[in-house]
């Protein structure tokens, strides 16, 4: 069996990283780790109360700290939040430390996936749409940048996604084995 590079999701909020990510290991036998989990199980509280604590600034530390920390590990696949690629530090940790996969969704889809979630801080406005329209063009070239990989997953099961990654990063990592 090949071995493959810790496994790294990024894109924006609704694209599926968690869902896909939690597959993703089931399927590889690994362990899945979730930064923003991972934040909220250390402090002991959710991510809107952090942001009302400590401003996006302070989670933003947080993160930075988490993805250090969990980059680390070897064998795993990891799923960040959607702003993780806003700092340079965080893009270089994920680019050194694993194969990153973006994993790309239009707005409208994001508008679909988090149309009832009240987790999302940044979304807690009244113009949701304009919200993740500004998102992407701040974060689309950031994910393009950091990504090994970019892969859809508008209007495709979860199951179709982890299949097109597994396939995808296996060619990258070995392209013999692949056509084997």
């Amino acid at each position: 069996m090949l071995e493959l590079p810790n496994l790294i999701l990024i894109g924006p909020m609704g694209a599926g990283k968690s869902t896909i990510g939690r597959l993703l290991a089931a399927e590889l036998a690994r362990d899945f780790l979730d930064t923003d989990h991972e934040i909220q199980t250390r402090c002991g509280a959710d991510i809107p109360w952090i942001f009302d604590v400590e401003g996006e600034a302070g989670f933003r530390d947080r993160e930075t700290q988490m993805i250090d920390e969990l980059t680390r590990r070897e064998g795993v696949v990891i799923a960040t939040g959607g702003g993780a690629v806003l700092r340079e530090e965080n893009r270089r940790l994920l680019r050194e430390r694993g194969t990153v996969i973006y994993l790309f969704t239009t707005v409208e889809q994001q508008l679909k996936r988090t149309a009832k979630d009240r987790n999302r801080p940044l979304l807690q406005r009244p113009d949701k749409e304009a919200v993740l329209r500004e998102m992407f063009g701040v974060r689309d070239p950031l994910y393009r940048a950091t990504a090994d990989l970019t892969v859809r997953t508008d209007r495709r099961g979860p199951r179709s996604v982890v299949n097109d990654v597994v396939r995808r990063v296996t060619r990258l990592v070995d392209p013999l084995q692949a056509k084997a």
